[in-house]
């Protein structure tokens, strides 16, 4: 059974197969002007509601990607990053440079959880 959470015509925030999540790409709201940091922090946030909404929490995070716009952003998203993960559930994780879908994104993230 597949279970769908926040579905659109296009995606589906999150989808539930078994015991696995997987969140769809999330990005930041608020993005002209804003920096790395700050679109890191909203983009977390996201993640947060969205986990929630499937009956888990960031502790259950088994993989994260982040998509940057530029690497340069690499320590800022970081800070934020370090910030928010919890210590002792760190989740696998990759950073790679990407061209996002508008020049006002920084940052996007995608990740996979367990139940």
């Amino acid at each position: 059974m597949i279970e769908r959470i926040g579905m659109t015509e296009r995606w589906s925030d999150a989808v539930i197969v078994g015991d696995l999540i997987f969140l769809a790409g999330h990005v930041a709201e608020q993005t002209r002007g804003q920096s790395v940091k700050v679109q890191t922090e909203e983009v977390l946030r996201s993640l947060d509601e969205t986990l929630a909404q499937a009956g888990v929490s960031k502790n259950n995070l088994a993989s994260v990607t982040i998509y940057l716009a530029d690497m340069a952003g690499f320590a800022a998203m970081n800070e934020a990053w370090d910030a928010w993960v919890a210590k002792d559930h760190a989740p696998a994780r990759a950073t790679v440079e990407a061209r996002l879908a508008y020049p006002d994104l920084l940052v996007e993230m995608t990740a996979i959880a367990s139940r």
